[in-house]
């Protein structure tokens, strides 16, 4: 007899005490894949996970390296060539901190606070790393798991899988399967699961101006001599309107418009503005930004929007009265349906270069690139996810999209073709992921546990 659903949520309920503490294990280590992080911690978080995922039964557990790329885990279990695959995806690279004595508790020391638990990576992404040990664990104590399931980590999808060709050149028949989960979205509100179908695609890019050999007295030569600086805000002001909406129309190529039937999904979810600000820590008076005729949820979802990720400058407190011989930023920019990573990149790397104001010395160079991803929702796989997230939640789940970005996904849906892609949710909206004091709602993540192993049942009925 198979087991039921009541017997399915018994068994990961037992093992959440072991999930807890494996999920703060593997919050403690640093594993930040940035350029100029130490990438020791980064090798120990592969390994710890590989741990984990022997221990919750799965087989044949190895890392994949190689490239310069940090190391992604993979494991697997097959029941029999007549059941279906289910590819199970989490990331165990992390963002960097930031501002550390900015955080309430230190972020690598989680630390739960009316039933969160706060610190780096405890939702983002490493709660769906132990969400898919902790379904298959539940499965082998119930005699093992209805469908072949196959599990891979990625390393570096914080730094945009820069690596993510050459791995898949190396190790994509690996990656083949049915169904395809993704634990590393955001549900719509807690205690309401959500099926994310839409996200927006993202490329970076560094700029660069440059005017002198080196710094000089701002008093002796300002006028003359241009600040780099403020060319570099006036280069990057040029971008947007006084809306923040971008004005470049070779940064729109491709866009589509919302269907029909995208607007009516959209109207149906209960956005509430004030709540929205509380989330974001926006204040009430600040407008909010893009074009006043759009819906709010168009704008995160559906539209490209640039983002000033970090600009090289003297620090007020370190700051001296001197032009700086240069000026470096870093620019990040979100894509909507239908567009175009790499052309959009290289659209925004060509309009920097052409700028150069003041004739200076400007160079762009082109960075991370991920497309947007739309999964088809007419799929069996599809309609299993959300009747497991009902039972797993005990609320209907809703359809939605996601401003965020995982370029993995692209590239294994083509070599994939006829896998679904199941984006679930792990955090919610005031999990601040990549912000200060990050953290996780502890009793939606144990649902979304629940919601895992669940799916293994629906697909194997």
């Amino acid at each position: 007899m198979a087991p039921t659903t009541s017997e399915i949520i018994a068994a990961v309920d037992a093992g959440h005490a072991t999930a807890r503490a494996d999920l703060e294990a593997l919050c403690r280590i640093p594993s930040i894949a940035f350029d100029g992080f130490d990438m020791a911690p980064v090798h120990e978080s592969a390994r710890a996970t590989a741990e984990l995922l022997e221990r919750s039964g799965l087989q044949d557990v190895r890392l994949l390296e190689g490239g310069g790329a940090p190391p992604a885990v993979f494991g697997e279990v097959h029941v029999g060539d007549d059941r279906p695959t289910v590819l199970l995806y989490a990331h165990h690279d992390v963002q960097p901190t930031g501002d550390v004595d900015a955080w309430t508790s230190p972020p690598f020391e989680p630390t739960e606070r009316n039933g969160r638990l706060y610190g780096r990576g405890c939702a983002d992404d490493k709660a769906g790393v132990v969400a898919h040990a902790t379904a298959i664990a539940a499965w082998n104590q119930l005699g093992g798991p209805p469908v072949n399931v196959k599990v891979i980590i990625e390393g570096e999808e914080e730094i945009g899988s820069p690596h993510l060709d050459a791995f898949l050149a190396e190790h994509g028949e690996l990656l083949a399967a049915d169904a395809v989960v993704v634990a590393d979205l955001v549900n719509w509100q807690v205690g309401t699961p959500s099926l994310t179908y839409l996200l927006r695609g993202m490329v970076d890019v560094a700029v660069e101006i440059r005017v002198l050999e080196h710094a000089v007295h701002s008093g002796m030569y300002g006028g003359p001599v241009p600040d780099p600086l403020t060319a570099m805000a006036k280069l990057i002001a040029g971008l947007t309107d006084e809306t923040g909406a971008l004005v470049i129309p070779e940064l729109r190529k491709g866009l589509r418009s919302p269907t029909p039937e995208e607007m009516r999904r959209l109207e149906a979810l209960d956005f509430d503005e004030d709540r929205f600000r509380g989330e974001a820590s926006l204040g009430a008076d600040v407008r909010l930004g893009g074009d006043p005729d759009l819906p709010a949820l168009q704008k995160i979802w559906m539209e490209p929007n640039l983002t000033v990720l970090g600009i090289d400058a003297p620090s007020v407190q370190q700051a001296s009265n001197a032009i700086q011989p240069s000026a470096r930023a870093k620019l990040g920019l979100r894509l909507g349906p239908g567009q175009d990573a790499k052309v959009a990149r290289q659209a925004l790397v060509d309009h920097l270069n052409a700028q150069a104001p003041m004739g200076l010395e400007v160079t762009a160079t082109p960075g991370a690139a991920g497309d947007p991803f739309e999964t088809e929702l007419d799929r069996p796989p599809v309609r299993a996810m959300l009747a497991a997230l009902e039972k797993g939640y005990g609320a209907a789940p809703v359809l939605m999209g996601s401003g965020g970005s995982i370029p993995l996904l692209g590239p294994l849906q083509t070599a994939n073709p006829d896998a679904s892609m199941l984006l679930l949710g792990v955090e919610d909206p005031d999990s601040r992921a990549h912000g200060i004091d990050e953290s996780l709602h502890l009793e939606d993540w144990k649902s979304a546990c629940r919601s895992v192993a669940l799916l293994f049942a629906e697909l194997a009925g």
